[in-house]
């Protein structure tokens, strides 16, 4: 195995949080399996935890391991989820050998909770578009004879139509006019590979929870069967709502003075897409120059960006940029959620530049402008019909630095407190509630094309025979 898998790591089990999960006839046996993965996975399914427990619904916490450094996990441990996990996947290496290693272990699992508890019937729940969204239901699918559930599912990326053939002589207002309507196009290039994953995930999962109408819409254009999914809105809301009542031990602006002054202009890239050369050189060229016209920015570096930084030799000029102007931070990733809620519900926050999806999602939430450097967007909802978004294609930093200026100089976002919030209330909530009909009508996660079609249905005994 270590040859063929390097630094492997072995399943781990709390053995007594897995018996004390007391399977329930009212359920039909079903357990669910609460799927942990990345950063955004900490905080969007902590209220999905929270319901199943309030609602006594039984539930087995899973951490693959996806991202397990102290940085970008420590989310499991701000949101007291550490105590709660019940398998730990400790999945390592890159793409290829994550992947791998779900397949391999995600049957050791499966034997091991059939040895432990012969009757529970564990039904995963992934979130999103993570790799271990993507890859978990498959491996399950092939371990158990048993589909999974899709949180966050439907996530399909568009462009406006008139982006084809874009010339970078656009104007700002030019470039917002053309996308400020419904004229849109599919474009499911990007992000990569999170656009993959999150259209393989749903191929492995027997029922789908849709943030929004857009996302069912794509889901049963693909030939999903309508009566499987469900529009509830995003968890992300849930925990926004908590943190927002909180304040965290040590301020952000304890932590970074300088923010405590003025309105900031807070940047984070990190999709691989955005660190191909013309566009990595354009935004960070763009930084420079809205530091230079005496804009207060400041660029958090996650892993991605201090790697393509260093790629490009990047890095010690933003260090001399940060030494030599009062208006430019440049921090690492902001360790705790509370210290981004915090920044993000304050006075000096006065926009953010982002690639990530789920600030795109958080924005609309909170009533603060977002603008997002791609070419496409899997939240086309919040462009389209939120209206607390915009695309800047990072085609150059003339492009990335004037529109930026042209949406803040211009109080483009001024009527944001009244923008329409699209992503619901009490999530985690209707999750719970819809997952407990689903589990009292179902003793099985798989349906023959006899039983979509409401011809007959097969009792679990016969899935044994796959």
């Amino acid at each position: 195995m270590d040859k063929v898998l390097k630094d492997y790591s072995e399943v781990e089990y709390n053995a007594q949080l897995i018996r004390e999960v007391l399977v329930s006839k009212k359920y039909n046996n079903n357990v669910l399996g609460i799927v942990l993965a990345t950063k955004p996975c900490f905080y969007k399914l902590w209220s999905v935890v929270k319901e199943a427990e309030r609602q006594n619904l039984p539930y087995l916490l899973i951490n693959s391991g996806q991202h397990y450094d102290d940085l970008v996990g420590y989310g499991i441990k701000e949101l007291d989820l550490y105590e709660k996990v019940a398998i730990n996947l400790h999945l390592k290496g890159d793409l290829n050998q994550k992947s791998s290693e779900l397949f391999i272990k995600l049957k050791e699992v499966s034997d091991y909770i059939k040895k432990i508890n012969p009757e529970m019937n564990l039904i995963p729940y992934v979130n999103g578009d993570t790799l271990t969204a993507a890859i978990f239901p498959a491996a399950w699918m092939f371990a158990t004879n048993q589909k999974s559930i899709h949180g966050e599912a439907g996530l399909r990326s568009m462009s406006p139509r008139k982006f084809i053939g874009l010339k970078d002589s656009i104007t700002p207002e030019e470039l917002i006019e053309i996308q400020d309507n419904e004229d849109w196009i599919t474009n499911r290039t990007e992000p990569f590979p999170e656009q993959f994953d999150t259209f393989v995930s749903s191929a492995a999962c027997e029922y789908m929870f849709a943030p929004v109408e857009l996302n069912k819409k794509f889901l049963t254009n693909e030939g999903y069967n309508p009566k499987k999914i469900f529009t509830v809105g995003n968890t992300v809301v849930d925990v926004i709502n908590f943190k927002k009542k909180l304040k965290p031990k040590e301020s952000i602006f304890e932590l970074y003075p300088a923010l405590d002054n003025g309105e900031w202009i807070r940047f984070d890239i990190h999709r691989r897409d955005n660190l191909t050369h013309r566009r990595f050189m354009s935004i960070i060229h763009s930084i420079n120059t809205l530091v230079k016209s005496g804009r207060k920015v400041c660029l958090v570096e996650l892993n991605a960006t201090k790697s393509a930084l260093e790629s490009y030799g990047l890095r010690q000029k933003l260090l001399d940029l940060s030494k030599e102007n009062k208006n430019f931070l440049f921090t690492p990733l902001w360790k705790e959620y509370g210290h981004v809620m915090e920044f993000l519900h304050s006075e000096r926050c006065q926009a953010i530049v982002t690639d990530s999806g789920s600030m795109q999602e958080e924005l609309n939430e909170i009533g603060k402008p977002c603008m997002t450097i791609r070419f496409n967007t899997d939240r086309p909802e919040t462009v389209m019909y939120g209206k607390t978004n915009i695309l800047i294609p990072p085609l150059s930093d003339r492009m990335i630095s004037d529109t930026v200026k042209y949406v803040i100089d211009n109080n483009y976002f001024k009527n944001i407190k009244k923008a329409k919030k699209l992503y619901g209330t009490e999530v985690g909530k209707k999750i719970i509630g819809d997952v407990g009909k689903i589990f009292s009508e179902n003793d099985k996660m798989f349906s023959w094309a006899h039983e979509e079609l409401e011809i007959y249905k097969d009792k679990k005994d016969t899935i044994k025979y796959l």
